[in-house]
């Protein structure tokens, strides 16, 4: 072996189970474990929790918290937020309900509340993207916009004469395995890859750890925030549509306070409030130990008010904990004695038989 291959690998080779340790016993690592634990234990000690029957009402509870937290994660890790997700699943409703009443073919009204999240989204990325105003303060005023214009469409009333072709099919299951499941499966897979295996998914990176950065690195900083908004919208729309299909009513209330609870998910699954880290995995994990935590409660007969007590307290812990972690981490390094010199490498030892 060559010094310089040896240097190579002696260079390399201590880095590399530092890296492994960091992917291994990371947050989103233990968000997984505490959530399989949580799971097992559930299923052991809460009656009827780990049953089929409950584990279809599971999984149509968490549908559309996942579903909205899909794209929540991509902007959040940007450094953006969108908190009008819920007011648009109302305003979806509430339109799938008029065009319902004017006589419209329920597929294309369908198709049609897909299409309105996405132009509700672009609104909200032409503020924050194009004309540069915070996230947090327009998606704030357009969660009172929106919801107003659910009201506006609706008022007090309910649209529930919808065909049961539709609704029984959104609630039903084929043995144990609900209808929506595969679905629901296959848009996290699709975001997953996004986020983690395309260029698209470094540009997200790259924008929340540094925007400047990714500016002069060439990437489209502004066209990308915009189409995180309207895939935001256009999921939203989606979940409008799943919404009103599952409870056979559409109402202008529908999903209210909902984005607490998307954006305690994502939060939870690891992901930075600050951005520019995260990932699916830890959110999907994120997701099912909040859902499954409140459908336990339930089952044990714990009042709403609590549940709400429990989605707020967790989302305290994922914004806290972690920063809290990092300064103790920061500490322990600036109190640790530094490290001895490095054994002298074959490369540097055979330079000095060299040297006269």
């Amino acid at each position: 072996m060559s010094a310089e291959t040896q240097l190579r690998t002696a260079d390399t080779t201590p880095t590399a189970p530092v890296v492994r340790t960091r992917r291994t016993f990371g947050w989103d690592a233990a968000i997984i474990g505490v959530t399989i634990a949580f799971l097992i234990a559930a299923s052991l000690g809460v009656e009827h929790f780990g049953t089929a029957r409950n584990f279809g009402f599971l999984v149509l509870d968490l549908a559309p918290i996942l579903l909205l937290a899909l794209p929540m994660t991509l902007i959040i890790v940007t450094g953006d937020i969108d908190l009008s997700v819920a007011s648009m699943v109302g305003l979806t409703s509430s339109a799938i309900g008029v065009m319902w009443d004017a006589g419209l073919p329920l597929e294309t009204i369908l198709v049609l509340a897909v299409v309105l999240g996405a132009i509700l989204g672009a609104v909200n990325g032409f503020f924050v993207a194009v004309l540069g105003l915070p996230a947090l303060a327009v998606t704030i005023g357009t969660l009172a916009l929106y919801r107003g214009l659910s009201y506006v469409l609706l008022g007090d009333s309910a649209v529930a004469t919808f065909p049961r072709s539709f609704t029984g099919w959104t609630i039903g299951s084929i043995g144990w395995v609900p209808n929506i499941l595969p679905g629901l499966l296959l848009l996290v897979a699709v975001f997953a890859v996004v986020l983690h295996a395309t260029p698209i998914g470094r540009a997200i990176y790259a924008i929340g750890a540094n925007v400047t950065a990714a500016a002069y690195a060439g990437i489209r900083v502004m066209r990308t925030r915009f189409l995180l908004f309207v895939t935001s919208g256009a999921v939203a729309g989606l979940v409008g549509a799943f919404w009103t299909m599952r409870f056979s009513s559409a109402r202008a209330d529908n999903a209210f306070g909902l984005e607490l609870t998307v954006v305690a998910a994502v939060l939870l699954g690891g992901v930075s409030i600050f951005g520019g880290k995260g990932s699916l995995p830890g959110v999907f994990a994120g997701v099912v130990l909040l859902m499954s935590l409140q459908n336990a409660l339930r089952l044990e007969r714990i009042s709403t008010e609590a549940l709400t007590v429990v989605t707020g307290s967790l989302l305290i812990i994922s914004v806290l904990l972690p920063n809290v972690l990092a300064r103790i981490k920061t500490v322990l390094r600036r109190c640790r004695p530094p490290d001895p010199d490095p054994a002298p490498t074959a490369a540097s030892a055979a330079q000095r038989k060299e040297t006269p």
